[in-house]
């Protein structure tokens, strides 16, 4: 089956989309991508839609912000699809599903309440074609973090590869997920703490620039090594998995008042040192840390990974993989497991109590 897959993920940049041939189970190929960047306007409606989100109780509650928000995110959805499909020559007949992810504005799985802001059916009446969304509810609701959902489309990715054991497949979006392969196959994941966010934002506070670009002000800057080992000692980090975070459980603030360069370097070397954190929790660590996400393009960060893990470190593009649509293209192949009624999640993905399906299916 052809599938779309959408993602607008914690860096609220825009919505990649990404075509996938698959069964649910193994990947046939990979087709285009495309990307859809949101606007200054569009970005700042949804940082403030972060900002309202935390304040929700009810999953279902939409203050006038939200939304606003929500039909954002929906017609910029739909144009990327609509935008994808006629540079690619294809047919709303061509695709089997779309997978839906939405925008994240809270995620909070301790009280049982995660919220993506999507309306899958206004989106499935506007192109008219099968929409998989709200993908992560049914995992909480049964007791799971709802998150990381991305590891059993990693384990598919990595049946196909020949990559050492013991491996880590590493997402650095705004928040930074893990998945674990250990020697007997045996999988873990979960989040493993802050991805890109802080130093986003921190750039962002300081320069107006929206990220840190090719890590060059971290490069440049002189890490506050007490401070990253103070925020190591966070609960979070010696947590057992399975476990998620909130993109704003920490704030870029805590590094102070001090020179941009350094605010950069010492986010970035405590994104570096949460992710290595993460070998913690196998029998053996890793040889080999498959980046993707945002933060692949990130050097410094890369540099300092390997530093920390004493491993080798690699992009999703050095073995072939698209790190900048890994995601996207794992709600299209989540979406038609939807679809079949495969799980989604596990014990060892998400900590629900057994295997999960998951997302609201409109045909």
């Amino acid at each position: 089956m052809r599938a779309i897959g959408l993602m607008s993920g914690t860096s609220m940049d825009g919505v990649d989309v990404a075509l996938v041939e698959t069964d649910g189970e193994t990947i046939g190929g990979f087709g285009p991508t495309g990307y859809r960047a949101y606007s200054e306007d569009e970005r700042a409606l949804l940082r403030a839609a972060l900002k309202e989100g935390a304040q929700l109780t009810d999953r279902t509650q939409r203050t006038p912000l939200l939304a606003r928000a929500e039909a954002l995110v929906t017609r910029a959805h739909a144009e990327a699809v609509e935008l994808f499909l006629e540079r690619n020559g294809l047919a709303r007949g061509d695709i089997g599903v779309v997978g839906f992810h939405g925008q994240t504005v809270l995620h909070r799985p301790a009280i049982g309440l995660t919220v993506q802001i999507g309306d899958g059916e206004a989106l499935r009446q506007r192109l008219g074609i099968p929409v998989v969304y709200d993908l992560r509810q049914a995992d909480v609701a049964a007791g799971g973090q709802g998150a990381p959902l991305v590891p059993v489309f990693h384990r598919a990715l990595a049946a196909q590869a020949a990559l050492p054991r013991p491996l880590a497949v590493v997402n650095i979006g705004g928040v930074a997920n893990v998945t674990l392969i250990g020697e007997d196959e045996a999988l873990l994941a979960f989040d493993t703490g802050p991805g890109n966010a802080l130093v986003d934002d921190w750039m962002g506070e300081r320069t107006g620039a929206r990220m840190d670009a090719g890590g060059t002000a971290a490069a440049r800057g002189r890490p506050d090594e007490a401070l990253v080992a103070w925020l190591m000692v966070h609960p979070f980090f010696a947590k057992p998995p399975p476990k998620s975070l909130d993109r704003n459980a920490f704030a870029f603030s805590i590094v102070g008042n001090v020179a941009t360069e350094d605010g950069a370097a010492t986010l970035t070397a405590f994104t570096a040192r949460s992710i290595a954190r993460a070998a913690d929790f196998m029998r053996k660590p890793p040889v080999l840390w498959i980046v993707c996400g945002g933060g692949a393009r990130n050097p410094e960060l890369l540099r300092l990974l390997a530093h920390v893990t004493g491993a080798e470190v690699r992009t999703g593009e050095d073995i072939g993989w698209s790190s900048d649509f890994l995601e996207a293209q794992a709600f299209a192949y989540l979406a038609v497991r939807s679809l079949k009624g495969l799980p989604l999640t596990y014990p060892s993905t998400t900590g629900v109590k057994a295997p999960v399906t998951g997302g609201i299916v409109l045909a």
